[in-house]
């Protein structure tokens, strides 16, 4: 039987086990995701610090960084939180350490008794832990209110914080680590940021996370899981002090009277002097919430309030919040307090963010049914945030997240009907109802209704619009506000124009002063709204229409359709229709942003819809390359036009995600994602190539993991060469840049690679590192000068070698690679002819570059490979008639400098029956083809020149012949073939 002593070590030797295993766990997925050190914390959202401890340290990693890294680790939750429930110590573990005078424990010649606050500590620590750990919305409505609370566990977001770096200018600060370029402030996440900090005000917009800070540190620090960035803060005691409930009683509450201010049940139960105690012994963490929310006539008070409570315990921690222009800046600097500020949160915080939301929803749901339905919609959540660049803007705080998160929950994957809607719940919450439902009245001494609110914020708006501007001085906005107030007697009554500024700035949520002379919208979403229904209500239509094209005014203006009533939405309509054909630069553009617009226009005369469908019915959707450059300079309007994939033909396909990839960005993801299981060459092509205007990881979780056989994916960047790591290995990679050997081979596994193709490497010379690649078949060096020798590639399969622009010596080291059945050479040759060429390989594949036909100027020695099957051709030379004696050659590809006049030379030549030709002429005449290669069977024609006018007449007698004609304006003879035979690209639009 054991001791007591020993049943406490064999307790604590299992706690340690299923720590290390939990750690272990979290260790081997890493490697099994292949994602690194580096991507692992930002696929989490937590800090590179946090990640590392929780995989290495020694530390318990908290609930929330379990669950993050869980998400991030595509792995379900619930059996790593089960390890760390049985890694956690004892229900009621020794209290923190303390002076010697008031020991949380005391020795005695039995042993150890308990310090006699200790069980009452343990109740609050449990019973903080309850109060604080879900999050809510406030202001909210929703059909199910119960569905506005989540865990804070699984949605908890570590934002970033900002502070200023004494001494750092604009120029200084350039490159400095954490530190924004040419802002003199470092940003980090917020644990980084209150790294080493015991007394800290936090400036933050409404909803910018203030008060879940403040929930987050209260848990964590009631249940001693604080992240290692934390320690100074361990075994604290949080106390959380709103002070919007404490102005209501009068006086701001004394230590004792902390609990009993708050609404604490078990108040009277505390142990005497128990809060006084652990301030005096710096074991408590004072979290005081929402200065602004304090009348402003008591703000001075609520000042002295704090600096009494730092005199009297100068060893506890503070951490303070506010609106950013509540107080003046340095307000508690002479208390010795740092001041941060909340950052708007990243394209990737929000995608963290949705995901964290989703997880806690799905924590709260009944069936497995209901969780299935949150997962698929968290997915088209992310794609609907990502594609509508208005509500990409809107969702920068968590506040509007989650806002639209339980919107789009509570409406079953859509949100209120239209943009509009939303943009009109998110207004009534941040002007009125937070306050309302918070019990927060007229703190500036002053109310306005919501009405109200929105006619003055209006006229700041369209001033900001009409002037080009994107912030006006303080003077300006007070001289607005004044000009509004006499036919506003109900807010004249109460307050002056300075004073209304200031309460705007102060709680309407949309304002805020970025410099103290200086006032801007917090959202550029907002003041385009506002504006809009201004410029409306202005009957400003002439003045919208004089600005379409500009795209500052793109969002203005489709809001402005929204807010028009039919008759005035009709003229609009019709007026940018009449500017967009009278003016030839700018007329693609106005065209489909008035089809962009339709989206808006809930009610509209029907022969104007149909007038603003058929000016872009000639433009959507694109067919070619040229067509997709044409709609990408229009700029991101056009991908709220893009269909597909649904309905499309191949090339169209292809032209829309060309299209989408050339625009770029989170909005432009969202149509590659479409895409991403298409089974077209094509199409697959461009997703793999076309993904440097796209965030790497992203791009490469969301597009390239999911595309159907991932055979070969271009990279130009290291950061897409690392992103290879953590997915499957492509069969083919083209690496464009000064990549080393180490850095290729680190990135893409050796014995997976078939095809190798390499642009503009200085860098790359020894090729010994191919060994490794026992599955290498294709290469190519495509302007690399420095690799000289082949030599390595002879242990290889490798059968096809592209050689352009690289140095002369390395034809010479052909001969030993007898493998070889396809070579393409673009470069200076060290010998004129084919026949002293050193190549000791039976080729079926020749392709010589407009370099290499100038040097060797002959065909003579051909005759060396009677194999060839396919003959691709670059430029003239003499001999030209010797290919007629290649008994096997069927593909003849003549383009660049070579052209269909070459085949004067020829006999009739029946063997040949594909022929390409890609340097079409106005001279050319298809007759020499007809007479020279009489079983032709399959004709391509690429037009690159002005020239554009094909004839097919003189091959009509050819029977079972299909041709392809790239290009060209005008195709002539078609009459004279069955139908399906003729294919034109693109498409000929009717």
């Amino acid at each position: 039987m054991l001791s007591v002593k020993g049943a406490g070590v064999e307790a604590s030797g299992d706690r340690q086990e299923a720590l290390a295993e939990l750690k272990e766990r979290l260790r081997s997925l890493r490697v099994q995701r292949r994602l690194s050190m580096t991507a692992l914390p930002g696929r989490a959202g937590l800090g590179r610090t946090t990640v590392s401890q929780a995989l290495n340290g020694t530390g318990m990693p908290s609930e929330a960084t379990v669950v993050a890294l869980a998400a991030a680790l595509r792995t379900e939750a619930e059996p790593l939180l089960r390890l760390r429930a049985s890694a956690l110590p004892p229900a009621v573990p020794a209290a923190p350490a303390v002076p010697a005078a008031s020991a949380a424990t005391a020795g005695t010649a039995d042993g150890v008794v308990p310090h006699p606050d200790g069980e009452f500590e343990e109740w609050y620590r449990r019973y903080m832990e309850r109060r604080y750990g879900q999050l809510s919305v406030i202001g909210l409505d929703l059909s199910r209110p119960e569905r506005a609370c989540w865990p804070l566990d699984a949605a908890y977001l570590s934002l970033e914080l900002a502070a200023p770096v004494l001494g750092v200018g604009p120029a200084e600060s350039q490159g400095a680590m954490g530190v924004a370029p040419g802002s003199g402030v470092r940003v980090e996440r917020a644990e980084q940021a209150l790294a080493g900090q015991r007394r800290t005000l936090v400036r933050g917009l409404a909803g910018s996370g203030k008060t879940t800070l403040l929930q987050w540190l209260a848990v964590s620090s009631a249940r001693r899981t604080l992240p290692p960035e934390l320690t100074h803060l361990e075994g604290c005691l949080p106390f959380v002090l709103p002070l919007r409930t404490l102005v209501r009683r009068g006086e701001l509450p004394a230590p004792h009277e902390y609990l009993t201010a708050v609404g604490c049940p078990r108040h009277d139960a505390q142990p005497d002097g128990w809060v006084d105690r652990a301030l005096v012994e710096g074991r408590a963490l004072l979290l005081v919430d929402g200065l602004d929310e304090v009348p402003q006539t008591q703000r001075a008070k609520t000042g002295q309030w704090l600096r009494e409570l730092l005199a009297a315990y100068p060893r506890a921690s503070y951490l303070v919040t506010t609106r950013p222009s509540a107080v003046p800046e340095g307000w508690l600097a002479d208390g010795g307090f740092t001041e941060l500020t909340v950052r708007p949160m990243s394209t990737r915080d929000v995608s963290v963010f949705v995901s964290r939301w989703h997880t806690a929803a799905a924590a709260n749901a009944t069936s497995a049914q209901e969780r299935a339905q949150l997962a698929s919609l968290e997915e088209a959540l992310k794609d609907t945030v990502r594609s509508q660049r208005d509500l990409a803007r809107l969702t920068t705080t968590p506040l509007l997240c989650a806002l639209v998160c339980a919107l789009h929950r509570d409406r079953r994957g859509h949100l209120p009907q239209g943009r509009m809607e939303l943009y009109e719940a998110a207004l009534s919450m941040l002007m009125h109802r937070r306050d309302r439902e918070r019990d927060i009245e007229a703190p500036e001494g002053l109310i306005l209704s919501e009405h109200q609110s929105v006619q003055l914020l209006q006229r700041l708006a369209y001033w900001l619009i009409r002037n080009g501007q994107t912030e006006l001085d303080h003077d300006t906005a007070r001289a607005l506000i004044d000009d509004a107030l006499p036919a506003m007697p109900h807010v004249a009554q109460q307050a002056d124009a300075d004073a209304v500024l200031t309460h705007l700035v102060a709680r309407s949520g949309l304002l805020r002063q970025p410099t103290a002379d200086t006032v801007d919208f917090v959202h550029r979403t907002f003041q385009d709204y506002l504006g809009a229904k201004a410029a409306i209500e202005a009957r400003d239509i002439p003045l919208l229409v004089r600005h379409a094209h500009d795209d500052q005014w793109e969002d203005v203006m489709r809001m402005a359709v929204a807010h028009a009533r039919p008759r005035e939405r009709a003229s609009l309509l019709r007026r940018l229709l009449t500017r967009g054909d009278r003016t030839a630069s700018h007329r693609n553009r106005l065209h489909l942003l008035a089809t962009a617009c339709l989206e808006h226009a809930t009610e509209l005369d029907p022969a104007v819809r149909e007038d603003v469908q058929r000016r872009t019915a000639a433009l959507l959707p694109p067919r070619s390359p040229d067509e997709a450059q044409i709609l990408a300079a229009v700029g991101p309007v056009i991908l709220d036009l893009l269909p597909g994939p649904d309905g499309l033909e191949d090339d169209e396909a292809q032209a829309v995600v060309s299209t989408a990839g050339r625009i770029g960005g989170d909005a432009a993801l969202t149509v590659m994602k479409k895409f991403r299981a298409s089974s077209h060459f094509s199409v697959q092509s461009t997703l793999q190539n076309d993904w440097g205007n796209f965030d790497t990881e992203d791009y490469a979780r969301e597009v390239l993991a999911h595309i159907p056989g991932f055979n070969h994916v271009a990279v130009r960047s290291a950061e897409q060469l690392t992103a290879l790591r953590n997915l499957p290995t492509p069969s083919g990679i083209t690496v464009h840049g000064n990549f080393t050997s180490s850095e290729i081979t680190d990135a893409i596994t050796p014995t997976e690679l078939q095809s190798l193709i390499t642009w503009d490497n200085s860098v790359l010379h020894d090729l010994d590192f191919l060994k490794a690649y026992t599955s290498l078949t294709d290469i190519t060096f495509n302007r690399c000068q420095n690799v000289a020798d082949l030599t390595p590639l002879a242990a290889l399969p490798v059968n096809r070698i592209n050689l352009f622009e690289c140095a002369a010596t390395t034809i010479s080291t052909l001969e030993g690679l007898t493998h070889l059945t396809s070579l393409a050479v673009d470069l200076e040759l060290p010998n004129r002819g084919l026949e002293t060429l050193p190549v000791g390989a039976d080729l079926i594949d020749l392709w010589l570059g407009v370099e290499s036909c100038k040097h060797l100027r002959t065909l003579e020695g051909i005759a060396r490979w009677p194999n060839l099957t396919t003959l691709n051709l670059c430029g003239p030379l003499d001999g030209f008639s010797q290919v007629a004696a290649l008994p096997k050659l069927s593909s003849l590809m003549l383009q660049a400098r070579a052209g269909l006049s070459m085949l004067a030379e020829l006999p009739p030549t029946p063997q040949i029956d594909q022929l390409y030709l890609g340097g079409w002429k106005a001279e050319d005449d298809l007759a020499v083809a007809a007479r020279t290669l009489p079983n032709l069977k399959k004709l391509t024609i690429h037009c690159y020149s002005k020239h554009r006018q094909v004839d097919l007449t003189p091959l009509r007698d050819m029977a079972d012949l299909t041709v392809t004609v790239y290009r060209a304006d005008e195709v002539l003879g078609t009459e004279h073939f069955p139908p399906g035979t003729i294919t034109r690209k693109p498409r000929p639009r009717a």
